[in-house]
């Protein structure tokens, strides 16, 4: 998140995936959990450098999942990955969570609307605005327009003579 001219929060960056045939047989609450680990992953390089950022969740059990003493060998590895970051978990319905929640249950990542071949992309580069099942975090991401400025300005500027 971030806060605007009047201070309002707004999100920068929503992050998505589809889920491999493995982990869809996951308990919901490892699901849960792999989102936040994608997120993280995903964000991690502005994520290292802040002293403390907040994961939101729509999940409530996940505010105490690193408390849990009885953990999966899967979940012990990515409490570890976990404990490289410094964040605090809160809890946030999905139903006050509009956007991710409705991001969440996009119609294009129905599994029964695709065919054998098909895939969905992993990144969606055209956008600054994507999800991760109802967990956020702030990120800043350009939409394409922007980078093609920038690549443009590189061009002209190696095209310039040097002065």
């Amino acid at each position: 998140m971030q806060f605007d001219a009047e201070g309002r929060e707004r999100v920068v960056s929503y992050q998505s995936r589809q889920m491999k045939p493995a982990e869809k047989n996951y308990p919901v609450h490892d699901k849960e959990l792999l989102a936040m680990r994608y997120a993280l992953i995903k964000f991690r390089v502005y994520l290292l450098g802040k002293q403390t950022f907040a994961v939101y969740t729509d999940h409530a059990s996940l505010r105490t999942a690193m408390k849990s003493p009885h953990l999966s060998q899967r979940m012990a590895r990515w409490l570890s990955f976990f404990a490289e970051c410094n964040f605090v978990v809160h809890y946030k319905p999905g139903k006050n969570n509009i956007l991710a929640d409705a991001l969440s249950r996009r119609p294009d990542y129905d599994p029964r609307r695709l065919t054998r071949h098909q895939d969905i992309p992993d990144d969606d580069d055209d956008c600054a605005t994507c999800v991760t099942l109802g967990i956020n975090a702030t990120v800043s991401s350009p939409v394409l327009p922007l980078r093609q400025q920038i690549a443009d300005a590189y061009a002209r500027q190696a095209d310039a003579p040097n002065t």
